[in-house]
């Protein structure tokens, strides 16, 4: 009998993931993780660990399963929370689900596993895991869930071919309905439960004030560029080279405050995200107002009217060279090699065409049709038909 220790996280997925593996005859184990937790800035009532780790216990002893809570707080604050405040203090946005995977749930949770003489680690994401043979050895793939609606895999685009071996998705072939059908049948106390937001294992944080804790607020203005100015005019340009081209294509546009004018005030330019739409509080524009782009430096707010806005789209982005990830590494492109793929900037965005082109200094991701709110710090995945392949961070 194999033994599997499934992160149960007290909601239905997690549940049913541990149900499934006991049919399928397996050793299983739950093991709750005990995340960073701070009150001040969590919506207390929506999701405390207390409950959760409550629920986890009593599917446990439903599913006669042993059970224990490991406290990865200290871990989960030095490799998570810190670097999201480094990250916001440079004006980048980035995605603490695709890190707690990589750093939390498939390193430091993995590591507790193994040393519990587990031969593999489980959780509810709904992915699932192929393998092939590639030389002889054996290649392991991430690909999509089932349900094209919950579809995970985005959330573990760092994932290395070592933690792929170890790892199980037991409910990747289901769709949600079918996982609550089961969890009722079974009825297990997460049958109904809602599905947590947030973030990764914290719950609901008000992001502004979780931020303000660090990041010292700072008066600076909002301006409007507005959609015919100048700067959006095509010019034709020539390139010396196609990397200059693509340089071009990724960067983006620098906004001066000559370019806009002043629509209101804000608390610091790093609480704000490119795409950003609430929490601007400027009225009386006719369309609402989206943030086009945010100068650290200048303390500055750049935003246009409506979701068409020209400031909001690019057709190209970068990866540098020490940010690129290939779960398959023998796929890896060499400098002068391109690619063909679908690729998404978000989770939940519908994949779109696009070529990998790969130089000294790294790897432009260029799509067939301009994306909206490209945003530095969050992760570029790359696929091949319902595999995802690689990712990496846009620069």
């Amino acid at each position: 009998m194999k033994r599997v220790v499934v992160g149960l996280s007290g909601g239905v997925d997690s549940s049913v993931a541990a149900y499934l593996l006991k049919e399928q005859g397996y050793e299983v184990i739950g093991l709750f993780m005990k995340n960073w937790h701070d009150d001040s800035v969590t919506i207390s009532n929506e999701c405390p660990w207390l409950e959760d780790s409550n629920d986890a216990l009593l599917v446990a002893q439903k599913l006669g399963i042993p059970f224990q809570t490991v406290d990865l707080s200290e871990q989960y604050k030095e490799r998570i929370v810190d670097y999201m405040f480094s990250e916001y203090e440079k004006g980048r946005t980035p995605n603490p689900d695709v890190l707690c995977n990589r750093e939390i749930k498939f390193d430091v949770f993995m590591k507790i596993a193994l040393s519990l003489g587990a031969d593999y680690v489980a959780t509810g994401h709904y992915c699932r895991k192929g393998e092939i043979e590639v030389d002889g050895k054996p290649v392991y793939q991430l690909l999509a869930g089932v349900d094209g609606n919950k579809d995970q895999s985005y959330f573990l685009c760092q994932l290395s071919q070592e933690q792929l071996a170890k790892a199980l998705f037991p409910i990747g072939e289901l769709t949600k309905p079918q996982v609550r059908e089961i969890a009722s049948k079974m009825e297990l106390v997460t049958a109904e439960k809602k599905d947590s937001q947030g973030l990764c294992f914290i719950g609901k944080v008000r992001l502004p004030e979780f931020l303000q804790q660090q990041l010292q607020p700072k008066e600076g203005l909002i301006y409007e560029v507005s959609a015919e100015n100048e700067i959006f005019k095509a010019e034709s340009t020539t390139f010396h080279s196609e990397e200059d081209r693509l340089k071009s294509e990724s960067s983006p546009i620098h906004y001066t405050p000559a370019m806009a004018k002043v629509v209101g005030k804000h608390q610091g330019a790093h609480y704000y995200t490119i795409g950003q739409r609430k929490g601007l509080n400027v009225g009386g524009t006719k369309e609402p107002l989206f943030i086009i782009a945010t100068d650290i430096p200048t303390n500055a707010i750049y935003t246009g009217q409506g979701h068409n806005h020209p400031g909001l789209f690019r057709k190209a982005l970068f990866v540098a060279k020490e940010e690129i990830h290939w779960i398959r590494p023998d796929l890896a492109l060499k400098a002068g090699q391109t690619m063909k793929v679908k690729a998404r900037i978000r989770y939940r965005q519908e994949l779109q065409d696009a070529t990998l082109l790969m130089f000294d200094s790294g790897m432009y991701v260029e799509f067939d049709q301009p994306q909206s709110a490209i945003t530095q710090g969050q992760f570029v995945s790359w696929h091949l038909g319902e595999e995802l392949i690689g990712s990496g961070v846009i620069s």
